[in-house]
């Protein structure tokens, strides 16, 4: 790659993010924005954290916090230190970097839907300027990047690689755990241009601990998909063992727990009531969907994501098989879901599968409450609807429930009293080791 750049223009740029005087944008301050803000507020840059959620500003701009696992202290703090929120994107031109991080989830025929970062893009290109760095971090497939920001970014006028400076740098956040947070998560870099490239090495490396440069956006892409994809592969391969396990009486998470113990070539992945969370469901099709351009089948990756999809289904299915051995039907059942975030212990409901499981139950006639520490009231969302608040556990309020169906085992959960006053309770998460006449695994 070979840049004519202009004189001084790249160097004043990393000048900025190496002494620090640079001014960092964040575009979208979700569960991947807001993180990365408070990152790069620690270390001492001014941070202008822009998203068209009036709500989120405005509790931003008081010190607040709208995500559990960051406490306001972190909010607060950054404000301090001269953190702003706005939802004017008119002040894209005070930034020196502009980092987007906008959903990228599937539209209703599971293809990309891009609409997100597009209309992002269309929002800032008014107020883009020369000598900025613009790094996409939402997940999507091989090819955006060059494909629809850059077109974009010259239709201005704007040369990439010589006025503006485009990279893809995907976000690897992962809500909630302890273990790791934005500084320790080695960032992914890839650029349009060696000059590109360049720059964001000079924008992520004040913030994280390691960059890892690759040859290009497209690299860059693929890579977050691979990571995602390894996982959504080997999660339905445990999948489909838990049904086959099932049909022999035989518990696959004692037999994941024996697997683990093997000291190499062996990574224990845990089955559950179906994918959730922002990445995992959607970014095989995103790969998918760009591979029948090149002529390429995924059959494996596409078989896994039919298992993985099947599982509420096949949860449900056990749902019903045990009502039916009590004398029981769904209809008119009362069913408690424990947990409705997509993961235990976060609060994060996107693409959670106990959503469906809910959504499938009612349609059957059953009667469905939900229990969740983390989630006091149903929250608004895209493609679901209940006017439903988080059940209090009680002994009584356990007792009146004919099935409690563990969707998400978060650590909250009194599993012992649940155990000790539900008359049936459906274990998605292998949460009882032991055997007890009132569990049904599923």
């Amino acid at each position: 790659m070979r840049d004519a750049l202009k004189p001084g223009q790249l160097d004043q740029l990393v000048g900025k993010f190496e002494d620090r005087t640079a001014v960092i944008g964040v575009i979208g301050l979700g569960y991947v924005g807001l993180p990365l803000s408070l990152r790069y507020s620690a270390v001492g840059f001014r941070v202008l954290g822009i998203d068209i959620d009036a709500t989120k500003v405005g509790k931003l701009n008081a010190g607040a916090s709208y995500i559990e696992h960051i406490a306001a202290g972190k909010v607060a703090g950054a404000r301090e230190r001269g953190f702003e929120a706005t939802s004017d994107f008119a002040r894209v031109a005070e930034a020196d970097a502009l980092i987007i991080c906008v959903p990228t989830p599937l539209n209703v025929y599971r293809e990309p839907d891009l609409s997100f970062v597009l209309g992002t893009m269309e929002a800032m290109l008014p107020h883009v300027r020369a000598g900025q760095v613009v790094s996409l971090e939402s997940t999507t497939y091989p090819g955006t990047t060059e494909e629809e920001l850059r077109p974009r970014l010259e239709s201005r006028g704007l040369a990439v690689g010589e006025d503006v400076f485009l990279v893809f740098s995907p976000e690897r956040e992962d809500p909630g755990n302890p273990d790791f947070e934005t500084r320790t998560i080695p960032k992914v870099c890839g650029g349009s241009t060696e000059a590109c490239l360049r720059a964001g090495l000079a924008l992520y490396s004040p913030a994280i601990d390691r960059v890892v440069p690759v040859s290009s956006t497209r690299a860059a892409e693929l890579t977050k998909l691979l990571e995602n994809i390894h996982r959504a592969v080997n999660i339905g391969l445990v999948n489909e063992m838990k049904i086959i396990a099932d049909k022999m009486e035989i518990d696959i998470h004692e037999v994941i727990r024996a697997a683990a113990t093997k000291p190499f070539g062996f990574t224990p992945y845990y089955p559950g009531p179906g994918l959730g969370g922002h990445c995992i469901p959607i970014d095989p099709f995103y790969l998918t969907w760009k591979a029948r351009q090149y002529g390429v089948h995924t059959r494996f990756i596409e078989l896994a994501g039919e298992i993985n999809r099947d599982m509420p289904q096949w949860v449900i299915g056990k749902v019903t098989d045990a009502l039916n051995q009590r004398g029981r039907s769904v209809k008119d059942s009362r069913i408690l879901v424990l947990g409705i975030a997509y993961k235990k212990d976060v609060e994060d409901m996107r693409e959670s599968p106990s959503v469906e499981l809910m959504e499938r139950l009612r349609a059957r006639g059953a009667l469905v409450d939900y229990s969740d520490p983390h989630v006091p009231a149903f929250p608004k969302m895209r493609e679901h609807s209940f006017e439903l608040s988080s059940v209090a556990l009680t002994p009584a309020s356990i007792a009146s429930y004919d099935v409690l169906l563990i969707a998400t085992s978060h650590t909250a959960f009194d599993y012992e009293l649940l155990r000790q006053h539900a008359r049936l309770i459906i274990d998605t998460r292998g949460v009882y080791r032991e055997r007890h006449p009132n569990v049904v695994k599923a």
